[in-house]
């Protein structure tokens, strides 16, 4: 029996593009079929979102504008700006959190999308890492019980506590003052140098560079303790801070 790795879960950042549609919307399919004549390839290497905000639709015309969509060959990878609840079977997943861009514009007639030679049709676009040093985000209030903290660009640091049944989220290292009671990812865009440092370490879970451990796993040893918690190799170490 061979010794498989550890399973990891890991964040991912895409690129995707936002349609937006408006009333009438079989108006407003004419005139997206008249820029996929002008430019076919335009939609072709993009993920795809769905913004229904605002629109008051049916479940009868949600399906209808999916299925027009599909027929385009316009590949719907989630939707946004309607709750859970009015989905279900073969609907794309709904999302919420999506942070706005810069509007992408339209291709002139025969222009040819950006990086279309090297990318195979179908391929999300993602979004590689900056080069320079992440950007840190500081947070000088405790994290209260179902707050999230997510920042993938870099570390967070928290200048209170985490509480039980809250999450940080970081791209690098966490730093918290206080006491971790909630969880905490670091690492989650994929970093295995990323850490855990906690004042006062009681968390739910910890998780680095995809690999995690749950409050049982963790043990009583450092329970209470300024701790730092680390990867070597495929294991995360709890080491004292002082």
């Amino acid at each position: 029996m061979t010794d498989r790795p550890p399973i990891r879960f890991r964040g991912r950042s895409f690129l995707a593009m936002v349609l937006a549609p408006v009333p009438p919307v079989d108006q407003w399919l004419a005139e997206l079929d008249a820029l996929k004549q002008r430019a076919p390839a335009f939609f072709s290497v993009r993920a795809i979102i769905l913004d229904v905000t605002g629109l008051r639709f049916e479940r009868s015309d949600l399906t209808y504008l999916c299925e027009e969509l599909n027929r385009r060959s316009i590949t719907i990878l989630g939707i946004e700006g309607i709750g859970p609840t009015s989905l279900g079977p073969g609907f794309p997943p709904p999302l919420v959190g999506g942070k706005p861009v810069d509007d992408i514009a339209p291709p002139e007639p025969g222009a040819v999308p950006a990086g279309a030679a090297e990318i195979p049709a179908g391929t999300a676009l993602v979004v590689p890492p900056s080069p320079s040093r992440p950007r840190s985000f500081v947070l000088d209030a405790p994290v209260r019980s179902g707050q999230v903290i997510q920042h993938l660009d870099g570390d967070v640091t928290v200048l209170g506590s985490v509480a039980s049944g809250a999450e940080v989220i970081a791209g690098g290292s966490i730093h918290v003052y206080g006491a971790l009671r909630g969880r905490a990812i670091a690492g989650a865009v994929g970093d295995p140098g990323a850490r855990i440092l906690a004042r006062k370490f009681e968390p739910e879970l910890i998780a680095i560079d995809g690999l995690y451990k749950t409050a049982d796993d963790l043990g009583a040893t450092r329970r209470g303790q300024s701790v730092q918690a680390r990867l070597e190799g495929d294991a995360i170490v709890l080491l004292p801070l002082d």
